[in-house]
């Protein structure tokens, strides 16, 4: 299975997954605030580093997830 319907697959029927993928829009749209700013302060700078941490972290809890079920799928 590829990693797209796998995506698909777990977006429409994992919870947990749906919940880390909401929040990595949510992230997401957060960021394309701060680029659309001309001029960001220091705190936004300091909160657009930490958004993107976490961005990172969720992309990665995501990724685990996705080859958990690939995997699964293979083996059965």
């Amino acid at each position: 299975m590829d990693e797209r319907a796998a995506k698909e697959y777990l977006l429409n029927h994992d919870n947990n997954f749906r919940q880390l993928a909401e929040q990595h829009q949510a992230f997401e749209k957060m960021l394309t605030e701060f680029t659309e700013k001309p001029f960001l302060t220091a705190d936004e700078q300091m909160q657009e580093t930490v958004i993107k941490k976490k961005k990172l972290a969720l992309k990665d809890q995501m990724q685990i997830l996705i080859e958990r079920y690939q995997t699964e799928k293979t083996v059965n």
